[in-house]
């Protein structure tokens, strides 16, 4: 979705969008499917500054989200590659 958004950027009329991952991860743990509760939590961004042609991306927020996703990403990665580096160490008895 952020990738979308900051291609579409310099669309007019087009509307940011986001998810609320905390709400669809809820909802998927009640009987959903993960793919229809990412659909019912996808909302629309409200801009702090409103454009005149009717787009809501601002491309700052996008940027910033996009970014700590990323790190968050890595983060996760490194965490996962620690964990089995330190379970494979075990099972070889180092």
């Amino acid at each position: 979705m952020l990738s979308s958004n900051i291609a579409n950027a310099g669309t007019p009329g087009y509307k940011a969008r986001d998810i609320d991952f905390t709400a669809a991860l809820a909802r998927s743990e009640r009987g959903s499917s993960l793919e229809a509760s990412m659909r019912a939590e996808t909302l629309f961004r409200q801009p702090v500054v409103a454009s005149l042609d009717g787009n809501t991306v601002e491309l700052q927020t996008e940027q910033l989200e996009f970014s700590e996703n990323a790190v968050g990403y890595a983060a996760t990665l490194d965490f996962i590659r620690g964990r089995v580096e330190t379970v494979t160490r075990a099972i070889r008895g180092e």
